[in-house]
């Protein structure tokens, strides 16, 4: 018995056989599991890696299908073989679970009582439809259990150990789950309704066009409390060519400069003509608060780029009156 006999043309007949007796019936033949991580691409269709591998040395003249225990599924076995064959093997490991996912969970959790309830229950295959719509996970990362129903009530036990006196042992989850759960339980109005705007947004389209068309904004320090849906949504108004026209119009019926309405910065006193006519508008208005509603001029302030970046560097963003204040204890 050795790996290294397997030929491509073994590999081949595998998938040919998976093909033909189909995934559950080929995985119940050869005792494999499902795969969890670690997939073989060929023909534009994914197959279990290690489940391939065993049926491919049975194939082989002269030997049996190799056992589970005989080998692993992980990168210096399965996957090593399989790509010295010149078959692509890629990882679908599910992706962490980011902060708007996780608010949507802890939401659930908090609708049901702060328990965790059956993946058959329909809120938790509801929950788990609408975080496959969800566009921070490319395509290529999600794995055939992405996000389903038992994962969402994974999480949802994740979420629940933290509770305050939670009796029972801990789970593996991650630095998130506490961090969202005690937002919950210090602001459950406000983060309730952080949940139902990402609902919204994203049962409307309407999140799921500005995340496809928002420049990338990775370059920012912070992930914003509401998550990167609301977040991304919040930048797309700020950066309305029309809306900040018409602001700054109407700034100028009041005022003679476009000074920055937090520390007074003037581009054009301070570059001349290239700094003419030159402001950012920031949204004032909370990303939850202000939903899919249409931003209005009382909704923005004129605001310079450093000013802007200081608003946006932590959490939590600061409203323009207390970046006011900072700057005028820092200068005094």
């Amino acid at each position: 018995m050795a790996k290294s006999d397997i030929t491509r043309e073994d590999v081949l007949k595998a998938v040919a056989e998976f093909d033909e007796l189909t995934r559950e019936v080929f995985l119940e033949k050869y005792k494999m599991g499902e795969a969890s991580s670690y997939f073989l691409r060929h023909g534009g269709k994914d197959y279990d890696s290690k489940a391939i591998l065993a049926a491919a040395h049975g194939h082989h003249d002269g030997l049996r299908p190799l056992r589970s225990e005989d080998f692993s599924g992980g990168t210096a076995d399965t996957v090593k073989w399989l790509r010295r064959l010149g078959f692509e093997v890629h990882s679908q490991r599910a992706p962490d679970w980011v902060r708007d996912e996780i608010i949507l969970a802890c939401d659930l959790l908090r609708e049901n009582g702060w328990k965790w309830m059956s993946p058959s229950d329909p809120r938790a295959k509801e929950l788990s439809e609408l975080l496959q719509l969800l566009p921070i996970h490319p395509m290529e990362v999600r794995g055939p259990k992405f996000r389903n129903p038992n994962g969402v009530v994974r999480k949802m036990q994740d979420i629940q150990v933290h509770l305050p006196g939670y009796p029972g042992v801990k789970t593996n989850g991650n630095v998130l789950d506490r961090q969202v759960l005690q937002d919950f339980l210090d602001h459950e109005a406000k983060m309730r309704a952080v949940a139902q705007s990402i609902r919204d947004g994203l049962q409307s389209g309407k999140l799921l066009e500005i995340y496809d068309t928002t420049p990338d904004l990775d370059d920012l320090e912070g992930e914003a409390p509401e998550g990167r849906l609301l977040e991304r949504n919040h930048f797309a108004r700020e950066r309305n060519s029309k809306l900040r026209e018409r602001k700054i119009k109407q700034h100028l019926l009041k005022h003679d400069n476009l000074a920055c309405e937090v520390c007074g910065f003037d581009f054009r006193a301070t570059y001349g003509e290239r700094g003419d006519g030159y402001i950012e508008c920031h949204h004032v208005v909370p990303l939850h608060a202000s939903g899919e509603t249409r931003t209005s001029i009382k909704d923005l302030i004129l605001i310079c780029a450093n000013c802007h970046r200081m608003v946006h560097r932590r959490n939590p963003w600061l409203v323009p009156e207390e970046l006011r204040l900072l700057v005028r204890r820092t200068l005094s």
